[in-house]
């Protein structure tokens, strides 16, 4: 798997730098091989957007899991719609920080959505067939890349112990209406939100 570290240095004894956006180098560590390319942060001395640039370089260089010290909101937003998982929290040399990767001693801390569809579900045991809610998270951008947001509508089937199928319970109240529209209204704003990232991403790039 490829990784991609912050680091304060070029080699894999380096110390993790916690600054994702505006680290001095990324090393990039083959963790099957432990093979590292060390390449400069360009986007350290950026006077806005280090975090996009710096999720951008990782990108180009087929980095499949970022192990940082911070991220800011508009870099995890960046390395999500690219579909790059994210390991937060990493401290020491960029060698051990790999090896706990490896070890499954840290774990990702926000997850990435390339396709950016799902839907919710639950199961439980019961005799009556009812309407759920179950997080779900649905919400894609275009060009193949999407953060999910918000939460989805499942359906919760309820297995049957020997009783009679009874009807569907009554329509969802007042209340359910209104958190279902407020939701809507939250998933419209993410998705304006998402747009103008990616817009901001193309930019950079030419």
């Amino acid at each position: 798997m490829k990784l991609g570290v912050s680091s304060t240095g070029p080699d894999l004894d380096s110390q993790i730098d916690p600054r994702f956006g505006r680290c001095q180098h990324f090393v990039i560590v083959d963790s099957d091989t432990m093979q590292s390319e060390a390449i400069q942060n360009t986007a350290a001395g950026a006077a806005r957007g280090a975090g996009i640039q710096a999720a951008q370089m990782m990108a180009q260089k087929g980095v499949q899991a970022v192990l940082t010290g911070n991220l800011g909101p508009n870099a995890t937003q960046a390395l999500s719609a690219a579909g790059i998982q994210m390991i937060t929290g990493v401290a020491g040399t960029v060698r051990n920080a790999v090896e706990s990767f490896k070890s499954g001693d840290v774990e990702s801390s926000a997850t990435a959505a390339p396709s950016g569809t799902a839907m919710g579900t639950s199961t439980g045991t019961g005799t009556t067939p009812t309407p759920g809610s179950g997080a779900g998270y649905g919400m894609g951008m275009g060009r193949g890349g999407g953060r999910g947001g918000g939460r989805g509508m499942g359906f919760r089937r309820f297995a049957g112990t020997g009783s009679m199928p009874q009807a569907p319970t009554s329509q969802p109240s007042a209340s359910q209406s209104q958190e279902l529209e407020n939701l809507k209204k939250r998933m419209d704003k993410m998705q304006e939100q998402l747009k103008r990232i990616e817009k901001r991403i193309e930019e950079l790039s030419k």
